[in-house]
């Protein structure tokens, strides 16, 4: 008689043992479609993510956009390479014409730039004749704005439009120094609500001919506001009350609406500028 311990059948070892058990996953058939609710929300979700990327375009963009596009379908009878090269033109115009948002500092007493571009000089200068202001040189900061940067102008500081000036001008290349004199220029006087007066000056180049200013006097604006654009290169000078503190320095890359350009005197010392 054999005393051998019964063996379990093979492939059932251990089996006792084993407690995990695999999820069972339906197949594709029988798995319930997606509801309305659900694809609205992936595709709300979507144009959220393209919006973050793709910054929306200046109204101001729309006729050379359209002017391009309307370009690109005419030549496209023709030739579809040049019909090609007419919608690069209109990419191109959307592209050059862009107004990215931006988070504005929010603490008071702070002068945010004005453009994106570079810090051309830092210098000190009479503010433009046609303002009619005191001619007591102030402190001003020019950048220059090359056709790769955004073109929109934002306003520097929070308060009122105090004077709106034009004066037309020379086509000079905005990153000389006369440009700042001989140039096509639109002017802002803004005031704060601490009585400070900063001068914002929009500069036409060599290449831009045109000067867009969407503010008017006596209109109240925000700092990072969107208040106008210079199509096609071109410079903006900030010209700063006395006492203010200038925090960049020539060569630096500044941020429209971001980059802290200076920091105001103090509230006391506002009264001496009137």
């Amino acid at each position: 008689m054999s005393t051998d311990t019964p063996r379990p059948p093979r492939g059932r070892e251990n089996h006792s043992e084993d407690t995990t058990r695999l999820p069972v996953v339906p197949p594709a058939a029988e798995r319930p479609e997606p509801s309305a609710e659900e694809r609205s929300g992936t595709l709300a979700h979507f144009l959220h993510l393209v919006r973050s990327v793709v910054p929306p375009m200046h109204p101001a963009g729309r006729p050379f956009v359209a002017g391009a596009a309307g370009l690109a379908l005419v030549l496209r009878r023709f030739s579809r390479p040049l019909g090609a090269l007419g919608l690069l033109l209109a990419a191109w115009c959307a592209w050059f014409f862009r107004e990215p948002r931006r988070v504005t500092p929010s603490r008071p007493g702070l002068v945010v730039s004005a453009a994106d571009g570079t810090v051309s000089q830092v210098d000190t200068a009479v503010p433009p004749a046609e303002l009619g202001l005191p001619a007591t040189p102030l402190t001003r900061v020019s950048v220059f704005l090359s056709v790769f940067d955004v073109h929109v102008q934002r306003t520097p500081v929070s308060g009122v439009v105090r004077q709106v000036a034009y004066r037309p001008g020379k086509f000079l290349s905005a990153d000389l120094d006369k440009a700042s004199d001989d140039n096509e220029r639109n002017s802002l006087v803004l005031e704060t609500e601490d009585g400070h007066r900063v001068v914002a000056v929009q500069i036409a180049g060599m290449v831009a001919r045109r000067i867009v200013c969407e503010v008017a006097a006596d209109q109240r604006v925000a700092a990072g506001d969107t208040y106008g654009l210079i199509r096609f290169g071109s410079r903006v000078d900030l010209y700063l009350p006395a006492g203010s503190r200038v925090l960049v320095e020539p060569g630096q890359r500044t941020v429209g609406a971001e980059t802290v350009i200076a920091e105001l005197p103090e509230p006391s010392s506002a009264a001496a500028e009137g």
